[in-house]
């Protein structure tokens, strides 16, 4: 993968669909060739509209799109040579999957020898490659989202656009069906644009994340950098499953700093994008870094709670605890944990280090 120039690139772009509000504000980004970026968000944070933007669906209120060097914000959709992927496949239901997969080239008036051939690349490509005479009622969900994935590889597009293509699927195909893309995004060096809502699929998939809220990019990053150094409470909160603790700056030492609850308790904390002493801040802390009556000594933060639910999930048990006078406080006790036995109301010891814990601010 190239970082040495954007493939894709939006300079300065706003959207507005009412001339008033904004959905998508001074847009700046670029994608490297060969990147898999995704843009993760809630309903309504503008990633989708910034993926019709790129496909050609959507033009932008102002500033521009470019694809490799050349803005497209005046161009056509189907001149832009790009694959798009959608969440209800958009098979033709009267075509045999051969002819759907064959359309796109007929369009783009190949010969039949060169589009024979890059059918069945492509049906290989997806593992479908003695499926081409069925149709796609003939197919399961996986298949036809399968079927769909090849059509917009077929005619070896520069950029492919996947709208919650895996959004109709069950869990455990889903899952299957995101490693797939991932693997086929590997093999053929691809640049892909993906949107989803589903941080674990953004996670599993992602050369880098783009987290939407609210028409802006919150944070840019690899997904261990997204999960491991939120940059606020947003991308924490959304990213993962988060502990949060709520209280004001108390003080500032360097890079750390030190937290006051409501109640008085004094939580250590690496500071993240509080200013100073008094400020309002929230500390994001991930369960996993939680440790229960741990017999190390090298903890700065050590925590009197009370267990208030327990609930059993194979490779580890989700603890609900009581502390620091946030009674949704959540710890992953992992299944082969050897300590006391827990039980519902039981006093424990909960210990985590600082340089787990990041200071944010509210927003």
């Amino acid at each position: 993968m190239s970082t040495l120039e954007s493939f894709v690139k939006f300079e300065k772009v706003d959207k507005s669909y009412d001339g008033e509000v904004l959905v998508v504000t001074d847009l700046n980004l670029n994608i490297p060739k060969g990147e898999f970026l995704t843009m993760l968000g809630p309903s309504g944070s503008g990633k989708t509209t910034t993926l019709m933007m790129i496909a050609g669906f959507e033009t932008p209120t102002s500033g521009e799109i470019y694809l490799d060097g050349e803005a497209i914000s005046n161009i056509p959709p189907y001149k832009r040579g790009i694959g798009m992927v959608f969440q209800n496949y958009a098979l033709f239901p009267h075509m045999t999957v051969n002819e759907n997969l064959a359309f796109p080239l007929e369009v783009r008036k190949l010969n039949k020898s060169d589009i024979k051939d890059k059918v069945a690349k492509a049906l290989s490509m997806v593992e479908l490659g003695d499926f081409g005479n069925r149709m796609p009622l003939q197919l399961s969900g996986g298949q036809q989202q399968r079927v769909a994935l090849a059509r917009a590889l077929v005619f070896e597009p520069r950029l492919v656009l996947m709208d919650e293509p895996l959004g109709a699927l069950d869990k455990k195909l889903r899952e299957q069906m995101q490693y797939e893309i991932k693997h086929i995004h590997e093999q053929i060096g691809i640049t892909v644009v993906y949107v989803t809502h589903d941080q674990g699929e953004a996670l599993t998939m992602s050369n880098r994340i783009a987290v939407f809220n609210d028409g802006i990019i919150q944070q840019l990053s690899t997904p261990d950098i997204l999960y491991e150094k939120p940059e606020n409470a947003f991308v924490a909160q959304f990213i993962g499953e988060n502990n949060q603790i709520k209280g004001k700056v108390k003080s500032i030492n360097g890079n750390m700093c030190v937290i006051t609850t409501d109640r008085g308790d004094e939580i250590k904390a690496i500071k993240i994008n509080v200013h100073a002493v008094g400020d309002a801040s929230t500390v994001s802390l991930r369960p996993e870094r939680v440790e229960i009556n741990s017999s190390e000594k090298n903890f700065e933060n050590i925590f009197d709670a009370k267990v208030k639910e327990l609930i059993y999930l194979g490779d580890h048990i989700r603890t609900r605890v009581e502390v620091c006078g946030n009674d949704q406080f959540i710890v992953k006790v992992p299944n082969s944990y050897k300590g006391a036995n827990l039980k519902e109301g039981t006093s424990v010891k909960l210990s985590w280090k600082a340089s787990d814990s990041r200071a944010l601010d509210l927003r």
